[in-house]
């Protein structure tokens, strides 16, 4: 199997020189090295045929040993140099701080696409958690984020599901009763993973040097049409990231998806649907509805406030661009 990985990201932006991957806060940095941890008995439960063909795997590449070892971290192919990204976000309308990659690692690009293992363990950024997913969380991102693309809803990807062979703790029905599920890893794909927080974490911390290097690699890599970065251009970008936030939701709206958990960190700066955790779909019509129990009382993120949302949370993304504009 012949990976052409690249590191674009982790190559032109500034990382975290501690190489110790324990909990901590990080700055100065777009991300931190770390390696996924070996799995027990790894198994391959699916592969999207679109996604494999647009990576450049061949059936005998997804039939390897090698390919199994790629998508569930338990080898680092050549070239790859997997890292965790840093960012911070607005959480239920509250300012969280840093949080980042907590149970996500990035592996690199191969064809222009960023590929992740979302499970593959802990990171700077996991808090308390044990940076691990469970089978039923990780089915229901890998089918609906290819459902999304489907029905014509700007979304990430995902290359393949597995089982990792190992048991994770989980409390299912957050009702104390916890117990023991089969763990299992999504290999997903975008053509990038950038948030609102990978600039709002800059901003807060009165560090515009590499809120500037982030914007200004944003626009080159992806928003490379709008010309030089310059005043006039970061306006034109965060119009961009209006728009296609904006067309986002109405698609979401269209279908009757609800997110369920819009917190800024789960804000895609390409206008992706991102971070599939508590979504849900409208069985009959309902603006009150939400998928998400923790959002239960106040119902933050029901379905008829996603729009409004949207907006609070390019709001939040203009004060982050705020120091590089001034105006």
């Amino acid at each position: 199997m012949n990976l052409n990985i690249t590191n674009s990201f982790s190559d032109s932006l500034p990382a975290d020189p501690n190489m110790q991957n324990t909990r901590r806060q990080v700055v100065e940095s777009m991300y931190s090295f770390v390696s996924p941890i070996q799995t027990s008995n790894p198994e391959l439960i699916h592969v999207s045929r679109e996604i494999q063909q647009e990576l450049g795997f061949s059936d005998e590449d997804v039939n390897s040993r090698e390919f199994l070892d790629f998508v569930t971290g338990n080898a680092i192919a050549k070239n790859s140099k997997p890292f965790a990204m840093c960012y911070a976000g607005h959480q239920f309308g509250h300012w969280a701080g840093q949080l980042g990659d907590g149970r996500a690692i990035n592996l690199g690009e191969i064809n222009d696409w960023a590929i992740q293992l979302k499970g593959a363990g802990p990171t700077p950024y996991s808090r308390t958690a044990d940076g691990l997913a469970v089978l039923r969380s990780s089915i229901r991102e890998y089918l609906c984020s290819e459902a999304m693309h489907h029905l014509g809803i700007p979304t990430t990807r995902a290359l393949s599901l597995s089982l990792t062979g190992d048991q994770v703790m989980r409390d299912m029905l957050y009702d104390g009763n916890a117990a023991y599920e089969k763990g299992a890893i999504v290999s997903r794909v975008s053509q990038s993973f950038l948030r609102f927080g990978n600039f709002e974490i800059f901003a807060a911390r009165n560090d515009v040097k590499n809120l500037k290097i982030l914007t200004d690699y944003t626009i080159n890599t992806h928003f490379s049409y709008l010309g030089k970065p310059t005043k006039e251009t970061y306006i034109k970008f965060f119009q961009e990231v209006v728009d296609k936030t904006l067309d986002m939701i109405i698609h979401w709206q269209r279908v009757g998806f609800v997110h369920g958990v819009m917190n800024t960190d789960n804000m895609s700066i390409l206008g992706l649907t991102i971070d599939y955790g508590p979504y849900g779909w409208l069985e009959d019509f309902d603006f009150g509805w939400t998928p998400n129990t923790t959002d239960k009382q106040n119902k933050r993120y029901r379905y008829g406030n996603q729009p409004n949302i949207g907006l609070w949370n390019l709001y939040q993304l203009a004060n982050a661009l705020y120091p590089l504009i001034e105006d």
